[in-house]
């Protein structure tokens, strides 16, 4: 590994062309690139749209590129186009960044990210790699995952950027837009529920139809809560979320806040005694602000629990666990149908009352051992390129 020529980049570039919830996940990972520059770098994120509305509230950021990468998936009916492949690579180019760490899941191939660097002319690019890549990465980390170990994602791109030397704190936390923090302060105000904990935020939506709870366990655990504890709370969704967040909102009887810009839901977020919610985005927006979570947390993949958070993680364990699949393969959706809403208004409740335990870092210890073998003997043979 090449630390000395890292230890010298003044202009890097990150690579993380998925979701919100994974770039807050490599937020700890960018710390550390940002802050081993002795206060001269400059860090700049290649990300997909989705990504770059967080990469605003992570401080280790300073500049972010959008990008919709051909292989990654792209939204329906949106067809690649090779001019724009074209236009980036110049444009990384004329950027005359020294190095690039591309940041993948297991399951993804780093190699096309690697190629655009390479051909951008950036010298120094730090990946993981099943295959060998040769001279497309002068930093190569062998993939290991998942059939030797399994991390969470937030630990996997710490020990990519510790490779070369780089290190620095492990939940680096979010800076919010003080007209963000002023709106949820006086919305809460507006609401009776400024200093109140008997309160929660209801985050019911996902990008993906397969980690996504049941409308029907949502709107009876807001039930348990508001009608047997005198609870309000707070139903949330953005976009094609918002149709969703209004359904169980008037199923239940609570307050939908209609749709909001992240750093709002952020802001609101912070201010929240606890966040129920699927494993999505905004689990990982409260893990990063301290807020405690209930996470209804589907079986899809194991390595993406909140980190560094307090809260609940819940499911039911299934044969068909680790997918890797955004649409339920089986039909059943039992992972999260199969969980009590009693559980669910019972987690809210602890967490709100201070009693929150902490999530564990590691997966065996929130999934079994048992689970996370038996997911690693499944994905063994997955070509590279699967996301």
């Amino acid at each position: 590994m090449t630390a000395a020529g890292w230890d010298a980049a003044r202009r890097v570039l990150a690579v993380r062309l998925d979701a919100m919830g994974d770039v807050l996940m490599t937020a700890p990972a960018l710390a550390a690139i940002k802050g081993s520059g002795a206060g001269t770098r400059h860090l700049t994120l290649l990300t997909s749209p989705a990504g770059a509305a967080v990469a605003r509230l992570i401080p280790a950021i300073d500049d972010v590129i959008v990008y919709r990468a051909p292989w990654s998936k792209l939204p329906p009916g949106t067809l690649p186009d090779p001019d724009a492949d074209l236009a980036l690579i110049e444009m990384l180019r004329a950027r005359r960044f020294d190095a690039a760490a591309i940041f993948t899941v297991h399951s993804q191939s780093a190699l096309p990210a690697t190629l655009i660097c390479h051909l951008a002319g950036i010298p120094l690019r730090l990946a993981y790699c099943r295959e060998n890549p040769y001279d497309l990465l002068t930093d190569w980390v062998r993939e290991t995952e998942p059939a030797a170990h399994l991390r969470h994602e937030a630990r996997r791109q710490i020990d990519l950027v510790a490779s070369v030397g780089l290190r620095g704190p492990e939940a680096p936390g979010l800076v919010l837009p003080a007209s963000a923090e002023r709106a949820a302060a006086a919305r809460l105000r507006a609401l009776g529920l400024d200093g109140s904990r008997n309160w929660c935020v209801l985050h019911p939506g996902a990008s993906a139809p397969s980690r996504r709870a049941p409308l029907a366990t949502f709107v009876k655990a807001a039930e348990i809560l508001t009608q047997r504890h005198g609870w309000r709370i707070l139903v949330t969704g953005h976009g094609a979320e918002a149709t969703l967040a209004d359904r169980i909102a008037t199923l239940s009887g609570v307050a939908a806040t209609g749709p909001m810009e992240l750093p709002d839901l952020a802001a609101l977020i912070a201010r929240a005694p606890v966040l129920v919610t699927n494993n999505t985005g905004p689990a990982h927006l409260a893990a990063a602000l301290g807020t405690p979570v209930v996470d209804l947390y589907a079986l899809t993949n194991l390595q993406h629990a909140p980190w560094k958070a307090k809260g609940r993680v819940l499911f039911r364990d299934v044969p068909c666990r680790v997918c890797l699949k955004s649409v339920c393969p089986e039909g059943h959706h039992r992972c999260l149908a199969d969980i009590d809403p009693a559980e669910v208004a019972a987690a809210a409740l602890e967490c709100a009352g201070g009693a929150a335990p902490a999530i564990p870092e590691d997966p065996a210890r929130i999934f079994g051992r048992d689970g996370i073998t038996r997911g690693a003997d499944e994905a063994r043979d997955l070509p590279a390129s699967v996301a």
